[in-house]
């Protein structure tokens, strides 16, 4: 990967494994819209309190707009896991498993596929949301919550995202009123356990997936798939596995004989992401 600076973007080239429109289009972020034409994938929102621009074009450079290299190696390489070494823990996935074509497969297809580093908070009150609801709608509530609760950023155009003490000065009643149905209490209580201590998202970050996920579930309305959720896209535990109807769905037919998501080793919630990924491009190239 060469990374340079020009005219306050970050270009980086001789990227592998790194895909804008499938990382950004497969259910880990609600802050940014995706598009694609003429070969040029883009997705464009906020996160870490900044305007960002992520735009792949059809050579495969990536341009990173706006940001300096200083602020491209400290938040943004790490936020789209361009630090890590994907062609390695690809590798010990497919010797994990290698007889598993369908696995194989599904790698080959989602390979531009990398786990988001997303921030802690945003993450656990994205995935509190998104219970029994669609991308869209998750994406208004989250940009009303945001509105709402979260300070203006510095360019004047969208919010950051808010922090505990902010939607815990909301209110219930507030938080309600944004529209987040049932929703509303789940945040108010994770947003006070978190200011209280109760739960301390830095502790959490250190603690095994196991302990992490318990750590979690204190909060109301966090349960199994919203705590895998959170770990996986806000915390770096890249073994957790989360399970919703449509999960079960794929490793149904995928799996038909049974599979523990620990079969997947370490890097399980890739493995997710991957199969996830393979069925919805299966049925995309059905229809």
């Amino acid at each position: 990967m060469k990374v340079e600076e020009i005219n306050g973007s970050v270009v980086v080239t001789d990227l592998e494994f790194f895909s804008v429109a499938q990382t950004f289009d497969c259910g880990q972020s609600f802050r940014f819209k995706v598009t694609v034409s003429d070969g040029e994938a883009r997705a464009d929102g906020i996160a870490f309190g900044r305007r960002v621009s992520f735009i792949q074009s059809a050579d495969n450079t990536l341009t990173v707009t706006p940001s300096t290299q200083e602020e491209f190696e400290r938040i943004w390489s790490h936020y789209l896991a361009l630090d890590a070494d994907y062609a390695a823990i690809r590798r010990e996935m497919s010797e994990l498993r290698p007889n598993d074509s369908i696995l194989i497969s599904a790698m080959d297809s989602g390979r531009g596929i990398r786990i988001l580093r997303q921030d802690p908070w945003e993450a656990l009150c994205t995935f509190i949301i998104s219970q029994n609801n669609n991308i869209p709608r998750i994406t208004g509530l989250v940009a009303a919550l945001c509105r709402a609760a979260g300070q203006r950023i510095e360019d004047g155009e969208g919010y950051a995202f808010p922090t505990p003490q902010a939607v815990m000065a909301l209110g219930v009643e507030g938080l309600f009123a944004l529209k987040t149905g049932f929703r509303a209490s789940y945040l108010y209580d994770a947003a006070s356990k978190v200011c209280s201590g109760e739960v301390d998202l830095k502790s959490v970050r250190s603690f095994s997936t196991e302990e992490a996920e318990k750590a979690l579930r204190v909060i109301r309305g966090v349960g199994p798939k919203v705590a895998a959720c959170s770990l996986l896209f806000g915390f770096e535990k890249q073994d957790a596995f989360p399970i919703d109807v449509w999960v079960k769905r794929v490793m149904a037919e995928f799996y038909p004989e049974g599979i523990a998501p620990v079969e997947f080793g370490r890097y399980a919630g890739l493995a997710q992401q991957y199969l996830f990924f393979f069925r919805r491009w299966k049925l995309e190239a059905k229809n």
